[in-house]
């Protein structure tokens, strides 16, 4: 394949504690570099740590000391150590929520929180796995940085290289929500619109990135995938560290490719190695809007192998019909003693407007999933509301107004008391 990088080994870039890629399949190891596929078994590559020496009283201390960001975690991330002195959008340290309303909306007795990533720089978690891949470009020396998107990772982008001095080329389905296009657009690179869904566009971008014309791109989903799915896993740490330095008992996680969902797991097991937190069982359950729920048709299923769907659904942050870490997610699901459920694409707004009412929090339609999937698993008795659980919020629903475009004036009155009363609003 195809790799266009200045340096490319382990001996000319600084990562922090990354030691090498290592393939999620076979376990075949290669050098830190731009690739993301294994030359033995064409298996995915994620980043393998040397975390040896570390104290586990002093590693905790420095984290607590830490910036208000992903970069209170550097001793664990492939990052560089002054990471937090380079021009970066420093995203992360988002709250965790207790939602003691909607807790009793749902029947939640054990403790319900929402982890809010609507605070990021863009309003989305994409800042925290942009913010790593573009450490991996810098060290790779990439001048441009790029995406395929279905809509927040370009806006995520677009922001991150203009705050760093990057070009930004980034890539999108040609109908994605207004205010996601005007969003990726408003940073100066360049937007593209591809004519097909985000399975079309993927595929365009792995094009590119084998050609000349891709020479010197940082694909922050494709060529740069190991560092970039790095990000994720703070939202691990973080909801550990915000309960005390404790795992939740569940965690409920939308799935579009799977990718975050995977990376949570695998930062809880690392908190855990590393004797930060106390090892319990904990459960994670994937959330899916129905119309793209090929990981949820496969659970229910007990199929092992996720067959590609032809996305149709309002969650359009979702909407990966071949999601490359879906066998994983069914692996964790299944591993955990979790579950994969979807919603209809009514049952997103009317969650939409349930945890907005209750918590004052407007979340994105992938937030409409992960609240109506909670509140379904919930009525099915498959989550258990004595149990502490987290139900992640990955973006702002300014972005997806389209969704709740009925909501709308109680009343229109005169300006006086008599039309007030008239309306029954007192």
């Amino acid at each position: 394949m195809a790799v266009q990088t200045v340096a490319s080994t382990t001996e000319s870039v600084d990562l922090g504690p990354a030691a090498a890629l290592s393939c999620r399949e076979c376990g075949h190891r290669v050098p830190l570099g731009p690739v993301f596929a294994c030359e033995e078994c064409f298996g995915p590559l994620e980043i393998a740590y040397d975390f040896s020496g570390y104290d586990t009283e002093e590693l905790r201390k420095r984290i607590e000391a830490g910036p208000a960001n992903i970069w209170r975690y550097a001793p664990l991330l492939p990052v560089p150590a002054d990471v937090a002195g380079k021009p970066n959008l420093n995203p992360g340290w988002t709250p965790l929520v207790k939602a003691d309303n909607l807790a009793r909306e749902l029947g939640v007795t054990g403790g319900l929180y929402v982890k809010d990533d609507s605070g990021n720089p863009t309003h989305s978690f994409k800042d925290r796995v942009v913010a790593q891949a573009l450490e991996a470009a810098r060290a790779f020396g990439f001048t441009t940085l790029s995406c395929s998107s279905t809509g927040n990772l370009a806006g995520a982008v677009g922001a991150a290289a203009a705050r760093a001095g990057f070009r930004s080329c980034v890539f999108i389905p040609h109908d994605l929500e207004q205010g996601k296009i005007v969003m990726a657009a408003i940073y100066g690179g360049d937007l593209v619109g591809i004519e097909g869904n985000y399975d079309d566009v993927n595929r365009f971008c792995s094009e590119l990135i084998g050609d000349p014309a891709g020479e010197g791109w940082g694909f922050v989903n494709v060529n740069l995938r190991p560092y970039y799915a790095e990000g994720s896993k703070t939202l691990a740490y973080e909801i550990a560290e915000q309960l005390g330095w404790r795992l939740p008992d569940q965690l409920v996680v939308p799935i579009a490719s799977g990718s975050q969902l995977t990376k949570i797991d695998k930062g809880l097991q690392e908190l855990i190695k590393l004797g930060l937190v106390e090892d319990k069982p904990y459960k994670i359950f994937g959330a899916q809007a129905e119309g793209c729920s090929p990981v949820s048709v496969a659970f229910k299923a007990g199929h092992d192998v996720v067959r590609p769907q032809k996305p149709n659904t309002i969650a359009k942050s979702l909407a990966i019909g071949n999601p490359a870490d879906g066998p994983y997610v069914l692996d964790i699901a299944r591993r955990t003693a979790g579950a994969v459920e979807d919603v209809t694409d009514e049952q997103i707004v009317d969650a939409i407007k349930l945890l907005a009412r209750t918590e004052g929090i407007f979340a994105e339609t992938a937030g409409g999933v992960t609240v109506g999937v909670t509140r379904k698993l919930i009525e099915s008795g498959v989550l258990d509301p004595t149990k502490t659980t987290v139900v992640l919020n990955t973006g702002d629903g300014l972005k997806t107004l389209d969704a709740v475009a009925g909501t709308g004036l109680t009343a229109t009155i005169r300006p006086n008391l008599d039309s007030f009363k008239e309306a029954g609003l007192v």
